[in-house]
């Protein structure tokens, strides 16, 4: 997350001015100008772990699948079961590519019978989209409609108590990776979504465009008792690293395969996918190396692209990190690594070249870091 000069070639979401307007630090993000703070990275993100925080993530991208054999062309293009998905369920799941690799991780979401609504990433929105329709029998309508909608993601302990004064709908009957649509700050058919990027808990809110500003005002207003903030992408970073949750692009990408991501879970044989006779193949052989949660123990960071060794010198590469950072709620440096198989066993010891001759002790960690 690099921050350069804002260009105006990037894109924007709907709520620019008000995030400019409340002193944002703005960067380029996945083809945006996106906040990546307003005041403190370490003081939102302990805004989410202790009360309240919300994220404006409208970069993100929505695609709407309908047709009569819309459940078939997703058990195809998808790895997980969408057959075991009813209307109100949300399932995570991702977009194998035919070389074993992961094309995106999304959210899949059941709306009716034959209509679904797909919650991709920012940065991918083109090349899934590609990818599908490249797969997509006539018979079916796939509508590309990210530019019509803004997502916000409040996050934290009081994430309910925030917003239940903003709808009739009993937030706390609506169960994680569940949603339900329904009237909300006044605004009718809103998605009011109970999933999340944090760990910390909470509700993702999609809204149309023309309705984003009174919505998200609607929700700081009611949200300022209980202490809500916005919060931006380097807070939602860190937290969704101390979870071990994997971002596209640094922990999964096109040459990792969800068995090694430690995505089997998502991975289900009971179906015909893309390259879901390799992966099986592969899960019967055995993975050679495996995403892995580290802490480290000397003094340093460990930062993506890293290589990591067996020896404090000399040694043997045996893998590299794809994410690392302080963790501010534990006040340790944490990442995590694809690892060769036999270093992958918690509490094992590994070496991160935080720079030529440079090395740090580190110990294999299980998932998540912060334990609730």
């Amino acid at each position: 997350m690099a921050e350069t000069t804002p260009s105006t070639d990037l894109k924007r979401v709907a709520l620019h001015d008000v995030h400019t307007a409340l002193g944002a630090k703005l960067i380029p993000f996945a083809g945006y100008e996106m906040p990546v703070w307003y005041a403190s990275q370490t003081a939102e993100h302990h805004a989410v772990r202790e009360k309240v925080g919300m994220f404006d993530v409208s970069h993100m991208g929505e695609f709407s699948v309908k047709g009569e054999e819309a459940e078939a062309f997703l058990q195809y293009v998808t790895s997980n079961d969408v057959a075991t998905l009813y209307d109100g369920r949300v399932q995570y799941s991702c977009l194998p590519n035919d070389k074993g690799g992961i094309v995106d991780d999304l959210l899949v979401y059941k709306m009716a019978e034959n209509d679904y609504f797909l919650v991709v990433n920012a940065s991918n929105i083109e090349k899934d989209w590609n990818w599908m329709m490249k797969h997509k029998p006539e018979s079916i309508e796939m509508t590309n409609i990210s530019d019509e909608i803004s997502l916000f993601a409040v996050q934290g302990a009081a994430a309910i108590e925030a917003l239940q004064p903003l709808t009739k709908v009993d937030l706390k009957e609506i169960p994680y990776y569940h949603f339900v649509k329904d009237t909300f700050a006044g605004v009718p058919n809103v998605i009011i979504s109970n999933t999340g990027y944090t760990g910390a808990g909470g509700f993702e809110i999609y809204v149309k465009n023309e309705n984003a500003i009174e919505v998200w005002n609607a929700i700081l207003e009611s949200g300022k008792e209980h202490g809500i903030i916005p919060v931006g992408l380097a807070a939602r970073d860190t937290l969704r690293l101390e979870m071990g949750f994997c971002l596209y692009g640094n922990d999964i990408n096109d040459t990792t395969s969800p068995l090694e991501a430690g995505l089997g879970w998502i991975t289900k044989f009971n179906k015909k996918f893309i390259n879901s006779e390799a992966l099986e193949l592969q899960k019967k052989e055995g993975i050679t190396k495996k995403l892995v949660g580290f802490e480290v123990l000397d003094k340093g960071i460990a930062r993506q692209h890293h290589l990591i060794f067996d020896s404090a010198s000399e040694g043997n590469q045996i893998g590299e990190v794809t994410s690392g950072t302080k963790s501010p709620s534990l006040g340790k440096s944490i990442g995590m690594a694809y690892l060769q198989k036999d270093f992958t066993k918690a509490g094992s010891e590994i070496f991160v070249e935080v720079r030529e001759g440079k090395r740090i002790k580190a110990e294999v960690k299980k998932f998540p870091f912060l334990q609730k």
